[in-house]
């Protein structure tokens, strides 16, 4: 694995499989942790722990224009992205979840293409889009909108709004000012993201409802998780990808986090998989694997010296 394309496909491992787990320890850590306060937390920490490691192997110090960059993709990524999905596993599970945030490689696309800049999408990416939709509609089902449908409509729309911010965050941070150093980049965004759930957490209320005396060892356990191996490990690594890979590829986590999401959250915590889960999982991901071929065939895959800028 020392060579770049080893580094590629184990960084792609490891996002493809942890962040599937990711879901289901959410799931475990919100149950007596307010989610956007538990969120705070697994980042402020890990991205404390980054930061200074950074520092101590003598780094260079980021510049206010690295910051700005970073508190703006950790603020789309970690708080509208990762904090959307907290706050939904409250009525949505988690298996679910994961599902619905797969369609980030449709919202990756569209916005790489109305960006300033951007170029047109082949014709099939829309066939992609429209079989994307469609799969939203049978998982979350036309009935949800009266509030009589397998899936909450309100975590779903959160759910949509997240992945937007997601993708938006992703865009963003592969043509901007970074540092050299993707343990920096990872740690100023944890940082950021961390600060703004902390801010839009305390503003919904959740610092009364925080009662540390009631935290269960299965939420302690579900954050510790997230800390070292969905944040500093995952994320260092998805960070790492987006500098090195075509947008399109850096979405395709979306096939294989929502299978390990599904799986865990049946095997663990009984969260039932229907035929309608089954059917809208399947055209979701299908609407995923046109989107990225499609687009991959009419985009060149630029070097990691064009994109890193600082």
């Amino acid at each position: 694995m020392s060579s770049p394309r080893g580094k590629l496909i184990a960084a792609f491992a490891i996002v493809y499989v942890v962040w599937g787990s990711t879901y289901l320890a959410i799931h475990f850590a919100i149950q007596t942790i307010p989610p956007l306060l538990m969120i705070a937390a697994r980042f402020l920490a890990a991205g404390s722990i980054l930061y200074a490691w950074h520092r101590f192997r003598g780094g260079d110090r980021p510049t206010a224009l690295q910051w700005r960059n970073t508190a703006i993709i950790g603020t789309l990524l970690l708080l509208g992205g990762t904090g959307a999905v907290a706050w939904a596993e409250q009525t949505v599970p988690s298996g679910t979840a994961a599902l619905l945030v797969a369609v980030v490689p449709l919202w990756t696309v569209l916005i790489d293409w109305l960006r300033p800049g951007g170029r047109r999408p082949p014709s099939g990416v829309f066939l992609g889009v429209a079989a994307g939709l469609v799969g939203m509609i049978v998982l979350v089902g036309p009935d949800s909108l009266y509030g009589h449908g397998p899936v909450d409509i309100r975590g779903a729309i959160v759910l949509m709004l997240g992945s937007f911010s997601w993708a938006a965050g992703s865009v963003f941070a592969r043509y901007c000012a970074l540092p050299r150093s993707q343990i920096a980049s990872s740690a100023m965004e944890m940082l950021a993201g961390g600060v703004g759930c902390v801010v839009v957490g305390l503003a919904m209320g959740e610092g009364s409802a925080l009662n540390i005396g009631a935290i269960s060892g299965a939420s302690l356990a579900g954050c510790l998780y997230l800390v070292v191996f969905g944040s500093i490990i995952a994320y260092s690594a998805y960070t790492w990808i987006v500098q090195h890979a075509a947008p399109v590829a850096v979405g395709t986590y979306a096939y294989v986090n929502p299978i390990v999401a599904v799986f865990l959250g049946w095997l663990i915590a009984g969260e039932r998989v229907t035929p309608r889960v089954v059917l809208g999982a399947a055209i979701i991901v299908a609407a995923v694997g046109i989107i990225t071929l499609m687009a991959n065939r009419s985009r060149p895959v630029t070097s990691s010296a064009q994109r890193q800028t600082a």
